[in-house]
């Protein structure tokens, strides 16, 4: 079959590998329908991991159906399902207390597993024309419909970053009337804002500075903040302090509250400085937030942060060691959530949203292109150009 392999830092190409096959009797075979393109996947396309020449990437999968074990029971040949980031078996101790991005016993090297991610397992990537699924009744969640239907692409994003934007959402303790601050419009930026909509957000603010991006931030609802126009933090201060409805809601003492109670870092470790645009600052987005979101207020962080970066701005951030203002933290008594998303507890109720047409996610997808596209795309992507904000890859279409 045809599958994207990493070459090394900032090439794939689409080769031929070995079809995968049923190895254990709990395993599921899919052909593939779609498979996204992740922005965790350009840290490994970068070089910004220690990821290996000949890894199979891919991670945002779902497809058919196309055989099963003999002990796989909920689901059938010809099903459409789509499948969890996660790898998790279901029975071990994280898995039954719900924490299924940390299973402990699918990588033999740490507590996660995962699809075509360094260090989270053997287990091969789906951009490619099948996948091996383990423990295949735990991890497939079944779709209605057909593939290439009206829902096909919302429902490939419930296989990352629709879950892991609500997620983002969860961990900051949105709720109805919070007020938001979204670091980052990439897809799960885009859809963290979106997430803290559905749950009720009075007023989502989104910083980036690419303009596609904003003008989807706009389209949904939420305040475009562009990053390069100043302080992203002051910015959110100044439009909160100008508006005379908030101020005028405002009783002695709440002035000391200037900005928001709930931040959501969607960026991660390769953040550009506010101070020295151009150049990186690893704990930049963190610093922002901290400034940005009021005491007692909550961070939730599904940015990625790396323990090994080989391209790291200096010797402590190569090692994933960031200094970060934590007195001001502690001050401002700011309580903190961070960690990858455990798909299955959110992805079953928010298919459930996309059927009942309560959500559309799909909205953030820019391109749709060819598996044979995929070495262009990544390029695209990772320039952040052209438009291109989330791609997915669909292995049954030609070439343009």
């Amino acid at each position: 079959m045809k599958a994207v392999i990493y070459k090394r830092a900032m090439q794939v190409a689409v080769e031929d590998v070995a079809d995968p096959k049923i190895e254990m009797e709990t395993d599921a075979v899919i052909r593939i329908t779609t498979a996204g393109i992740c922005g965790s996947d350009l840290h490994m396309y970068e070089g910004r991991t220690t990821a290996k020449p000949g890894v199979v990437f891919g991670h945002e999968n779902m497809g058919v159906v196309e055989e099963i074990g003999s002990a796989v029971t909920s689901i059938k040949k010809g099903d459409r399902v789509v499948i969890p980031f996660n790898v998790a078996c279901g029975f071990c101790f994280n898995c039954e207390r719900g924490q299924t991005s940390a299973c402990l016993t699918v990588n033999p090297d740490g507590p996660t597993g995962g699809y075509g991610y360094v260090n989270m397992g053997p287990f091969r990537g789906g951009q490619a024309e099948m996948l091996r699924v383990p423990y295949a009744d735990f991890n497939c969640l079944k779709l209605p419909g057909t593939p290439d239907d009206e829902f096909e692409d919302d429902f490939l994003l419930l296989s990352d970053v629709f879950p892991t934007a609500y997620h983002a959402a969860e961990l900051a303790k949105v709720s109805p009337g919070s007020t938001v601050a979204v670091f980052g419009a990439g897809p799960v930026g885009l859809l963290a804002a979106y997430s803290s909509l559905i749950r009720g957000a009075s007023e989502v603010y989104v910083v980036d500075q690419i303009p596609e991006r904003l003008a989807l931030v706009k389209k949904m609802g939420a305040i475009p903040i562009d990053f390069s126009k100043g302080d992203p933090a002051d910015q959110i201060m100044k439009i909160r302090k100008n508006n005379p409805l908030i101020q005028g809601a405002l009783r002695p003492g709440e002035e000391k509250m200037p900005g928001v109670m709930c931040g959501i870092d969607a960026v991660g470790y390769e953040a550009n400085s506010v101070k020295s645009p151009g150049k990186e600052n690893p704990a930049q987005i963190i610093e922002s937030l901290i400034k940005v979101i009021n005491p007692t207020g909550t961070l939730g962080i599904v940015g990625v942060y790396s323990a090994e970066d080989p391209h790291g701005v200096n010797q402590d951030a190569k090692k994933g060691v960031l200094k970060l203002p934590w007195g001001e933290l502690f001050e401002k008594g700011i309580s903190l959530g961070t960690g990858q998303c455990p798909v299955k507890r959110y992805n079953m109720f928010l298919r459930d949203l996309i059927i009942a047409g309560r959500a559309k996610p799909s909205f953030i997808v820019s391109h749709r292109l060819s598996l044979e596209e995929a070495p262009m795309a990544y390029q695209k992507f990772d320039e952040r150009t052209d438009g291109f904000t989330k791609v997915l890859l669909k292995p049954n279409q030609k070439a343009a």
